[in-house]
């Protein structure tokens, strides 16, 4: 039996229940008994916690995840490592993997690819412009959860990208199906490798297939660095043109003719929300993978030219042997280095002037004096008006005081301003907010929620409010806009039902109707739904208009349908009328912007019948209509009015 299984580890995280077992770890379903919520707590197995590589991995883990707050990116709650156990408790994500969806559907609709890729591109941007590359983005790192919203996780073999310390094993790692050419070859990498895999991921869900397959993971990676997958529309032609320029964009070898950024690619993946029509003209060089031709060589060469074939097709191997045998030797090289000048038994201690660190940051002043070892003292923390949470009040020896190189120095830190008065943060940018918060000597917890208002990432508002007397230590609840919810839903089946009960149960599922078209000679009875687009079961975003075929039935009744041409200027959801000989004959509610023409239909014999057509109540146009030629007159006209 697993032994954290009904413990309580650090007294206040209850393990429930085993729910994945990783490479190095295992997590667990845990209840927080001082916060009251479920979490997911991530151990490092027994048999690693003397492994360093695998140590270094974990403790990245936790220090990388630490760093984000984002909507689409798992949250981090509390880091502990000590002897005995090494743990990440995070947001317990109730969901499925990408990968498992994938699996499930076989191709995913463009829609759905695009709302999952745009999320996951949101999530690398934060990551990116904290200087975070993730390295090992693949669907089974991305959670899904029942409403469509993404997750990434698994940032254990991030680093930061301005890092300078490198191990062999930083060099080549990853998954081998969705890693980019260059970390494949062992090379450096930076945000463009994170492009790539989501490009690879893009290609996957589009296509319901990888882009490289083969017997080995070696071979995979060799297709990787020299092999240009097949264009994601030969393999699924409902995919539309500029989506597939987008993927094979992300997708290029070359980093250059690759998106430069995650930004980059959003953008035009929002232009191809705008425009699905779009094509992107881009260009590749030759050599970037892109070329297409090839020279063939003629029957009967000699020896010498098949040798010379032969050196080409071994060439991919090189880079890839030189680059770990280079990094290996550079390793053991400053290896050895570092430990003759550590422990050169000739070396004089030397002696320096101690900074002043009064007022210096107590976390920045340990990173930037790393000379001398700065250590709290018994009692060093109390409450000043003059110096933020965390700034150092005294230091002994003063400044000045000449000590040797590794000396103690031992400070006071400030825990802030006693009775603290909280600011206005409504609307303020969600990551200045917690510092700000931080610097006062408060707690601050962050909690997430849907705006229609609020930008993504600013403050919605926060709880207590502005202008609470506070203590140094309380909790502040900081409630962070992720912009406009934007939410799948199921479309309903509404074939073989009257028109009316259709609208009831799009509406009811948050969707709307679209363009209604009547069908000749149908053997469905009148006013019945013959057929449906987007079709029933599909994810679509709530507000989809959803249009219909209906049946004209049998009736001896001829129908008509008259196309209103809407103002598009209006970008507000207005009612329309349509009256026949004074009866109300059809009522709509639509957003002329988004829905530009609307399709009312008439019913009558041989009678010419007055149509009008109203606008949130005001007359919009009136026709003379005639069933038996199938001709209308437009009578009036008030358009202009509205525009």
């Amino acid at each position: 039996m697993d032994k954290y299984l009904g413990k309580r580890l650090e007294g206040r995280y209850e393990i429930q229940e085993l729910i994945g077992m990783g490479g190095m770890a295992n997590v667990y379903k845990a209840f927080d008994v001082i916060d009251q919520r479920t979490v997911a707590v991530k151990i490092l197995r027994d048999e690693f916690l003397d492994n360093s590589d695998f140590l270094r991995r974990f403790k990245n883990e936790s220090k990388a995840i630490s760093v984000l707050s984002h909507p689409n990116i798992v949250r981090v709650y509390d880091v502990t490592f000590t002897n005995r156990v090494h743990s990440i408790v995070m947001e317990y994500i109730d969901g499925i993997t990408l990968k498992d969806y994938i699996e499930r559907k076989g191709v995913l609709s463009w829609k759905e690819a695009v709302h999952f890729t745009l999320q996951i591109l949101k999530a690398l941007q934060h990551a990116h412009d904290k200087g975070i590359v993730h390295r090992d983005i693949k669907p089974h790192n991305i959670m899904l959860l029942e409403n469509g919203a993404i997750k990434v996780t698994d940032f254990g073999i991030a680093r930061f990208a301005r890092s300078e310390v490198k191990t062999i094993t930083d060099r080549a790692i990853g998954s081998v199906h969705y890693i980019s050419p260059e970390q494949a070859m062992g090379g450096n990498t930076d945000e463009k490798a994170d492009i790539y895999s989501v490009g690879v991921m893009l290609f996957e869900m589009l296509t319901g297939q990888l882009p490289f397959e083969a017997d080995s993971p070696v071979s995979v990676a060799i297709k990787q660095i020299q092999t240009q997958a097949v264009r994601p529309r030969s393999l699924n032609p409902g995919i539309p043109e500029g989506l597939e320029d987008i993927t094979v964009r992300a997708m290029q070898k070359d980093v250059a003719q690759r998106y430069q950024s995650a930004g980059e690619m959003i953008q035009d993946i929002e232009r191809f929300k705008q425009n699905p029509g779009i094509h992107f003209d881009y260009k590749y060089t030759a050599g970037s993978g892109g070329a297409k031709g090839k020279k063939r060589r003629k029957p009967g060469g000699n020896n010498s030219q098949e040798e010379e074939g032969r050196q080409r097709r071994r060439a991919p191997y090189i880079p890839i042997l030189t680059g770990v045998t280079f990094a290996f030797v550079l390793a053991a090289a400053l290896f050895i280095a570092l430990m003759v000048y550590m422990n050169n038994p000739f070396a004089q201690v030397a002696e320096e002037a101690l900074p002043d660190l009064v007022g210096e940051k107590y976390e920045t002043a340990v990173t930037k004096y790393d000379w001398i070892e700065i250590v709290e003292g018994q009692d060093a923390r109390e409450n000043s008006d003059k110096y933020s949470v965390g700034e150092i009040m005294e230091q002994k020896p003063k400044a000045g005081t000449k000590v040797k190189v590794g000396s103690t120095v031992t400070v006071k830190i400030s825990l802030g301003q006693a009775v603290i008065t909280l600011p206005d943060f409504a609307g303020q940018d969600a990551t200045q907010t917690v510092a700000r918060i931080s610097d006062l000597g408060l707690i601050a917890e962050e909690r997430r929620d849907y705006s229609p208002s609020i930008p993504a990432g600013s403050v919605i508002y926060t709880n207590p409010s502005k202008d609470a007397t506070l203590s140094a230590g309380d909790t502040v609840e900081v409630w962070v806009s992720m912009g406009p919810e934007e939410t799948l839903v199921n479309v309903p089946n509404v074939e073989g039902y009257k028109l009316d009960d259709a609208r009831t149960r799009l509406d009811l599922s948050k969707l709307r109707v679209g363009n209604v078209t009547y069908a000749q000679d149908s053997d469905y009875p009148a006013d019945t739904i013959i057929s449906q687009d987007p079709a029933a079961g599909t994810l679509q975003l709530e507000g989809t208009s959803i249009n219909l075929v209906v049946s004209k039935g049998s009736s001896d009744f001829k129908r008509l349908t008259i196309p209103v041409q809407l103002p598009s200027s209006i970008d507000r959801t207005v009612t329309l009328q349509a009256t026949q000989d004074g009866e109300l004959v059809q009522q709509d509610k639509l957003k002329p912007s988004e829905t530009p023409v609307w399709n009312p239909y008439f019913e009558g014999e041989e009678d010419i019948v007055t149509i009008k057509i109203y606008l949130d109540g005001k007359l919009y146009q009136e026709y003379s209509l005639d069933f038996e030629t199938k001709g209308r007159i437009l009578e009036q006209d008030n358009s202009d009015a509205f525009e």
